[in-house]
């Protein structure tokens, strides 16, 4: 028997589980199976506790890649000052709920159509290279428009224990501490609309003082850096980093403490303009629920598998198969009996023809039954954009957002 990773708060005394008012079993029998149901109110209260942790001068925005429902987008848009891009795809979705000047586009390899769709809305260019930097400057010369620009910088740390590293080796994502400076002065003498700084080091970390010592340093290299370039920068990007707890042993971070640590860096005699704090996951990861109807149960060589219509194809974080090097299990639950006494061990999977889609491994449940539904929680970010939905041609599932009406 293997343990699960802990139920979200909300969710975790139910004993049948309800989101936005309603239960499990009757989303499923509205909207069908699989589905993906996402709870607006949710997302709007974490976003005001991260508001009201922060210090003054630091904007909240949302890197929309965690989760780019059109509804959710709404409703997340409506709480944060800033929306984050990477390609022209979510460009466009974002300029559906948000003003160009509130959004910035990072990542490397933006073709030149990209770069002019941005310049033309107005929206902010993190830049990943030198050879970026100068085609931006001549896509913007032929547009004739002056346009928004920032640098993304490579730091020279990273943000310790984070699941995903950004900083402190080479990389694809950011221009080398040491050549920014050179490439600042370059964007502010060729006439572009200098914006600042990108900096980020890493993400999906739960050691709330790694954050705080990374913060930091990021302010300080910053300040290290504009002092070199003459210039305050409009904006430094601090990245996010803040992680969720997927796993058994996982705790949640401490937004406040990290909080209280960032106006204390932010006390020194040097500040840039504007501040941001630049976060996916931690906004909307917990707000949504994926359900899978549970289609057969089987026992093979002494072990019971539950057999769901839902699978790595929706979910593809919660197989293990995104970026996790060791397999481990999500948060999951019988929906009509979320904490009711284990009677045994199974493993939940999907439809897929691969042994790679299991969705839980060798997990303490109720006694299942075909035609029960199965809850796979944080299932708000890095779910089915994350995931191969065409691999072997099984129908999209649907995405439902609820409790939008009262937040937008």
């Amino acid at each position: 028997m293997k343990p699960t990773g802990p139920i979200p708060p909300a969710f975790a005394d139910q004993r049948v589980l309800a989101i936005g008012g309603r239960t499990a079993e009757e989303w499923v029998a509205e909207h069908g199976s699989p589905l993906f149901v996402y709870d607006a109110a949710m997302v709007v209260e974490r976003g005001a506790r991260l508001r009201a942790a922060l210090p003054s001068g630091v904007d909240i925005h949302y890197a929309i890649k965690a989760n780019p429902h059109a509804g959710l987008l709404a409703a997340v848009a409506a709480h944060v000052d800033g929306l984050d891009v990477a390609s022209a795809g979510e460009l466009k979705k974002a300029l559906a709920v948000k003003g160009g000047a509130a959004i910035s586009f990072a990542g490397p390899g933006k073709r030149d159509a990209e770069l002019e769709a941005a310049i033309r809305a107005g929206a902010t260019i993190n830049l990943e290279s030198e050879g970026e930097a100068s085609r931006a400057l001549a896509i913007a010369e032929r547009v004739g428009v002056r346009p928004r620009l920032a640098v993304r910088v490579n730091p020279s740390f990273e943000l310790r224990g984070s699941g995903m590293k950004m900083g402190g080796r080479p990389s694809p994502f950011g221009i080398d501490a040491e050549r920014v400076p050179a490439l600042v002065r370059h964007l502010i003498d060729a006439g572009a609309d200098w914006r600042g700084f990108h900096i980020f080091a890493g993400s999906q970390a739960l050691d709330s003082d790694a954050v705080a010592e990374t913060q930091a340093a990021t302010v300080m290299l910053a300040a290290e850096l504009a002092e070199r370039v003459g210039a305050v920068p409009p904006l430094v990007n601090l990245g996010g980093g803040f992680g969720v707890p997927y796993f058994a042993g996982d705790t949640p971070v401490d937004v406040e403490r990290i909080g209280e640590g960032l106006a204390r860096h932010l006390e020194g005699e040097w500040r840039a303009e504007r501040y941001a704090i630049e976060l996916g996951r931690w906004l909307v990861a917990e707000a949504g629920v994926y359900l899978a109807r549970v289609v057969d149960r089987k026992v093979s060589g002494g072990e019971t598998f539950i057999v769901t219509d839902g699978g790595l194809h929706h979910q593809l974080a919660a197989s293990g198969n995104f970026g996790t090097v060791v397999r481990r299990n999500y948060p999951v639950a019988l929906a009509r009996a979320v904490n009711a006494p284990a009677t045994e061990t199974v493993s939940v999977v999907g439809p897929l023809c691969t042994p790679l889609d299991r969705l839980a491994d060798r997990i303490a449940f109720p006694e299942v039954e075909v035609g029960d539904v199965v809850a796979i929680f944080l299932a708000g970010a890095y779910g089915l954009t994350a995931s191969p939905s065409r691999f072997l041609g099984h129908p999209e599932p649907a995405e439902i957002l609820v409790n939008a009406a009262k937040h937008t």
